[in-house]
C-alpha cells in the first residue's frame, strides 16, 4: 500500500463518540483472493458484536488482523482511538512498527476455540504468566489477580490443576480467566464453544453473560452457535463475501432479514440443527 492511500485516514480518532474498534475501508487478499473488501465496521466502547456467515466469508479474518496475526493490504484499523496497523508520523500515517504494535495491542484480548494454555503450568500458573513477564506486575500482585478472576469464571477450586485434569469447559474457563488477566478493553472469541461438549457449553455462555454485566468490556466475537449469538450480542453481523451482507440486533437479523442472502444462509443452519 502506498502511503499516498493514507492520506484520507486521521491520525487519532477523538470525541465522546469515537468507536473502541473501527475498521476503516479494510481490504485483506491472498493474491488474487479477496478475502475482506474494503471493510468499515464500528464497535463501540462495551457493545457486544457478533459475526455469523458461511465459511470462507472473513470472519475469523477479522479477529486475526486486530491480533496483528494477518496484515492488511489496504485501510486502517483503530483501537481505542489509535492507529492499530498504522503509526503518525508528522502529519500523516504509515505503517506501525513493532513497538506501536505490541503498545496498541495490549489492549486486546483474545480467546480461541483450542484453548493454548501452557500445559506444564497450573490454572493459576497459567493465569499470572503474562501479567508477570508482559505487565511487569509483582507475583503477589499478579496472584491477587488470578485469583480473583478463577474465582469469578468458577475455577477457584481448580487453581492447582494441571489443564491435562480439568475438562473442556473448565479449560475455556480458565483461558478466558488468561486473557482477562492481562486487563484488555477488547476480548475477541474465536468459536470458544465450538470444541465443547453440548453440555458445557453453558458453562462458558455463562461466563461471557458474567463479563457483559459485570465488566465494560468490548467484545467481538464469531460463532456458528446461531443460540448463542442471539442471547449475548447487542449486533449480529452477517458477513458474506468479504463485507457485511447484512447487521442488525439479534431480534432483527433472525426474525426478520432483509437480504435473501442472509435468508438463505439462517434456513441452512436451521436445517442442520
Amino acid at each position: 500500500m502506498h502511503e499516498s492511500d493514507l492520506s484520507g485516514f486521521p491520525l487519532k480518532l477523538d470525541g465522546p463518540d469515537r468507536p473502541m474498534v473501527r475498521f476503516s475501508k479494510v481490504t485483506k487478499s491472498y493474491g488474487s483472493l479477496t478475502v475482506l473488501d474494503s471493510l468499515d465496521l464500528d464497535i463501540a466502547e462495551g457493545e457486544m458484536v457478533t459475526i455469523i456467515g458461511p465459511s470462507g466469508s472473513g470472519k475469523t479474518t477479522v479477529l486475526r488482523m486486530l491480533m496483528t496475526l494477518e496484515s492488511i493490504n489496504g485501510g486502517v484499523i483503530y483501537v481505542d482511538g489509535d492507529p492499530l496497523t498504522h503509526m503518525p508520523q508528522g502529519d500523516r500515517l504509515v505503517p506501525a512498527n513493532r513497538r506501536h504494535v505490541r503498545k496498541i495491542r495490549s489492549k486486546i484480548g483474545m480467546c480461541f476455540q483450542q484453548f493454548n494454555l501452557f500445559p506444564h503450568m497450573t490454572a493459576l500458573e497459567n493465569c499470572m504468566e503474562g501479567p508477570v513477564h508482559v505487565l511487569g506486575m509483582s507475583r503477589k500482585d499478579a496472584r491477587e489477580r488470578a485469583e480473583e478472576l478463577l474465582a469469578m469464571v468458577g475455577m477457584a477450586d481448580k487453581r492447582d490443576q494441571h489443564p491435562s485434569r480439568l475438562s473442556g469447559g473448565q479449560q475455556q474457563r480458565v483461558a478466558i480467566a488468561r486473557a482477562l488477566a492481562m486487563r484488555p478493553k477488547v476480548m475477541l472469541f474465536d468459536e470458544v464453544t465450538s470444541a465443547l461438549d453440548p453440555e458445557v457449553i453453558g458453562e462458558v455462555t455463562n461466563v461471557i453473560r458474567k463479563l457483559v454485566s459485570e465488566y465494560n468490556l468490548t467484545m467481538l466475537m464469531v460463532t456458528h452457535q446461531m443460540g448463542f449469538a442471539r442471547d449475548i450480542s447487542d449486533r449480529i453481523c452477517f458477513f458474506f463475501g468479504g463485507r457485511i451482507e447484512e447487521q442488525g440486533t439479534p431480534d432483527e437479523l433472525f426474525n426478520n432479514p432483509r437480504k435473501e442472502r442472509t435468508q438463505q444462509f439462517l434456513r441452512a443452519v436451521k436445517e442442520a440443527v
